[in-house]
């Protein structure tokens, strides 16, 4: 039995067919996962669902107040979805919380550790913390691709053991969703999910912002951090207990062995990197080999780029600016600069702070 689950709840599982909030539905997965919790289980959930809230509140008896502004339509609704979690969960004898966050919250070192924090305390107190983006303030150029991005990076922050993506599809299909053969695929493991690549479609449903693209990539770089990731119809009676309960169910992926929690963030640090580091072709040949563990010294950098700081992360480049990987600075731009090429100087990154990709 895992101990720490992440629950990712997707717009389409959230929405009927009339395009509004599917509430029995909503009703039915807080039953699922009060159980969960009754067994022992911790329980973070990710959920889409409030711009659907607020496109319904906004066209309900008032057709003047239609609109299709997201940031609009995301902040009337946010209230509704919470207020719905927390009746929902209050019949249960649950207290939930919500927490908002951004892209940026996981960018800066000071804001992604208060996160870890209070996920934890909450945790503790055993409330149930009910996590989306913060449409409202997030700007474009830096939000989330979608909320399986977001479910991965806490997933890999808090040291989940699983994540189960719950959307309106069965899982990776082996085919067409209208051919009659098509089935889900049951397992995917590490050292076979390059040949299901093929049977990724770029559709996305109606109603959400994501695709099976993102969901597959971000189970694959989970299964790196040794997270086990489920796909599954999140409409389907009892399907968290079935999962968990090792019915044949969804899409499971197998991971590797797990890392440390440091390797665990630099795996997801594509888009949250504050520099770079560019070393030489002999110190990018070291590396890239993976044969043995290696500092980042200052004999081997050749530039520094951005003004980062001590504790940020960095991506790590060749000279021909071919990325290697991602490491924890051990101290600020400056001070990196100013240490190029010098033999017997400090470490810019420590190998046990630096994950090759």
């Amino acid at each position: 039995m895992f101990k720490r689950v992440i629950i990712k709840i997707g717009t389409s599982v959230l929405t009927n067919a009339a395009g509004g909030v599917d509430e029995p539905v909503l009703e039915r997965l807080v039953r699922e996962i009060a159980l969960l919790m009754e067994s022992g289980v911790e329980v973070i959930m990710v959920t889409s669902g409030a711009v659907g809230f607020g496109r319904e509140v906004m066209r309900s008896g008032n057709s003047s107040r239609h609109t299709e502004h997201t940031k609009v339509l995301a902040a009337v609704g946010q209230v509704r979805l919470m207020g719905a979690y927390a009746r929902l969960f209050d019949a249960q004898n649950i207290t939930c919380a919500q927490v908002l966050v951004t892209k940026d919250d996981f960018r800066d070192r000071d804001h992604y550790h208060t996160m870890r924090e209070t996920f934890l305390h909450l945790l503790d107190d055993k409330v149930v913390p009910i996590v989306n983006e913060n449409d409202v303030i997030a700007r474009k150029d830096v939000s989330f691709t979608d909320n399986d991005e977001l479910a991965g990076l806490i997933a890999a922050q808090l040291e989940a053991d699983a994540m189960i993506i719950l959307s309106s599809v069965e899982g990776v299909l082996s085919g067409d969703l209208h051919d009659p053969s098509t089935h889900a695929i049951a397992r995917i493991d590490p050292t076979n999910i390059d040949s299901y690549q093929k049977f990724i479609s770029n559709k996305k449903t109606l109603a959400g912002r994501g695709g099976m693209v993102t969901k597959f990539a971000v189970a694959r770089r989970l299964m790196a951090c040794g997270i086990t990731v489920y796909i599954a119809n999140g409409k389907r009676e009892g399907i968290v207990q079935s999962i968990l309960e090792g019915d044949t169910v969804g899409t499971r992926f197998v991971p590797a062995d797990k890392i440390s929690s440091v390797k665990r963030r630099l795996a997801y640090a594509d888009g949250f990197a504050m520099g770079e580091i560019v070393v030489n072709k002999r110190a990018a040949e070291l590396l890239s080999t993976k044969q043995h563990a290696m500092s980042i010294l200052p004999v081997g950098i050749v530039t520094v780029e951005g003004n980062f700081n001590k504790g940020d992360i960095v991506e790590i480049r060749g000279e021909l600016k071919k990325k290697i990987g991602f490491g924890i600075a051990a101290a600020d731009a400056g001070r990196i600069r100013t240490s190029i090429g010098l033999k017997g100087a400090r470490a810019a990154v420590h190998y046990d702070y630096l994950l090759i990709v």
